[in-house]
């Protein structure tokens, strides 16, 4: 029997890399990743490599079963050089502790985008601009809500690949929705947000749809699109100490551009201290503020000071790589 294997990496190009997929077709396989294959790609095609030496090698690092096809994978992978070593373009190789002490709790924020007018759908046609934001949050009827077909599918696609998705809401601007992802261990959380995305731009595809991931993608009066970080670890899950979650959003203070430099391109659009934003130059945090850098939701607060923290600022094209890496070596760094 023959199986169809997505193979899905990101390229090498700046300041925000995208995705690219290849299909391989191999005799006999059973679904493990460890059985998947290394393969090859031309990188001289994807910002990757030089055309003298243009080889670079996909290492399979996760496998989920493919929605779309039948007897067909879905392959997360990393790109290596010739010599096995990671590539530089390759971002979840910079996580260098991924135990599943780490929890990731992934808000992806997205526009589905016109192709045909370059605009949000549902945006402007003749005589028509839509009114100002506030209907379209978790909306609901044809005038506000706009692509539940196409998210709706999203949906059931990511269930049926077993990817963690925890639920989908309309979002603020019209045209803008969002999904949420949940993994234990920061390369897994990384893995599961990428085929969600992929899975989202192949919906897409079909209806011809690009999924907008610009932290800005509308000028004026509108929220922009993040991928809020909500993040935990045994210790904040367990303390029931206020002061343990304030040492932590403190030392997340002390590295504001650190952090800021893997938080997406364009990020300083969005981040302007409006549009339920903190600006990209400040740091605060707060109970329940969605205006600070860091929210401590009123949940962990409830829980006796057990839970989870949420940082607001990564926007949606960063790579949950690079922000789940960063996350996790800010909190390390604070001595309890």
């Amino acid at each position: 029997m023959k199986f169809k294997l997505e193979y899905i990496w990101l390229d090498g190009y700046k300041p925000t890399q995208t995705m690219r997929s290849k299909t391989l077709v191999v005799e006999d396989f059973d679904g493990k990743v460890e059985n998947a294959p290394v393969w090859s790609f031309d990188g001289s095609s994807t910002e990757q490599a030089l055309g003298h030496s243009s080889d670079c090698l996909l290492k399979p690092v996760a496998v989920f079963p493919d929605p779309g096809r039948k007897n067909g994978y879905l392959v997360m992978t990393e790109v290596m050089n010739p010599d096995g070593t990671p590539h530089p373009s390759n971002g979840r190789a910079t996580i260098d502790d991924d135990d599943e002490d780490f929890w990731f709790g992934f808000e992806q924020e997205y526009v589905l985008w016109d192709l045909d007018h370059h605009t949000p759908m549902g945006f402007p046609a003749p005589g028509y601009y839509p009114p100002p934001q506030g209907p379209f949050y978790c909306s609901v009827g044809a005038e506000f809500n706009v692509g539940r077909n196409l998210v709706e599918e999203h949906l059931e696609n990511c269930i049926q690949a077993g990817i963690n998705i925890e639920g989908i809401n309309a979002e603020v601007m019209k045209g803008q929705w969002e999904y949420q992802i949940f993994a234990k261990g920061a390369k897994n959380a990384g893995d599961h947000t990428w085929v969600a995305r992929y899975l989202a731009e192949r919906v897409g595809e079909k209806y011809g749809v690009r999924i907008n991931l610009h932290p800005k993608p509308v000028d004026g009066d509108w929220n922009g699109s993040g991928m809020h970080a909500n993040f935990s670890n045994g210790l904040m899950r367990t303390c029931g100490d206020r002061k343990v979650f304030e040492k932590i959003c403190d030392a997340f203070g002390k590295v504001i551009t650190e952090h800021i430099d893997v938080y997406g391109a364009d990020n300083d659009k969005r981040l302007t201290g409006r549009h339920e934003t903190q600006s990209i130059n400040k740091f605060s945090y707060g109970v329940s503020d969605r205006g600070a850098s860091i929210r401590i939701p009123i949940s962990t607060v409830e829980n006796g000071w057990k839970g989870r923290l949420e940082d607001r600022r990564p926007a949606s094209n960063a790579d949950p790589y690079k922000v789940a890496s960063r996350i996790v070596k800010t909190v390390k760094s604070v001595k309890i």
